[in-house]
């Protein structure tokens, strides 16, 4: 298997992981959706893991991989809000809480710059 499939594998494993955390735990995913967003948190909490669920299947398949890595990086960047929602909600809570609720929010651009580099093809890198 080559690297970037692998590298594939890996952030579709990321993903269908946090998809499937989104139905098996929905309600902390429930407490970071923005209420300026319509419809009901639990709503947008399962359509998320959806998303993630089907970007994953998308990144695993060769042929989808390149639509599926931009796709996840849009997906990424799109989700980017209710990190800061969470940051925000989590500023008075204990420090390891907070450190965690802080992190997220750069996580973000290695996370976007991964998919990117999953969509390129092999002679790109």
């Amino acid at each position: 298997m080559s690297r970037s499939a692998r590298s594939a594998f890996l952030l579709a494993g990321l993903l269908a992981s946090a998809g499937v955390a989104h139905f098996v735990s929905p309600k902390q995913f429930d407490a970071t959706v923005p209420t300026s967003l319509p419809g009901s948190p639990r709503a947008w909490t399962k359509a998320s893991g959806v998303a993630e669920l089907a970007l994953a299947a998308g990144l695993a398949l060769p042929a989808t991989r390149r639509a599926s890595a931009r796709a996840t990086a849009l997906f990424f960047a799109g989700v980017f809000p209710a990190n800061v929602k969470m940051a925000y909600d989590w500023r008075s809570r204990p420090p390891r809480q907070k450190a965690i609720a802080y992190g997220r929010l750069p996580l973000q651009i290695p996370l976007i710059l991964w998919a990117r580099s999953v969509g390129r093809p092999d002679g790109d890198r």
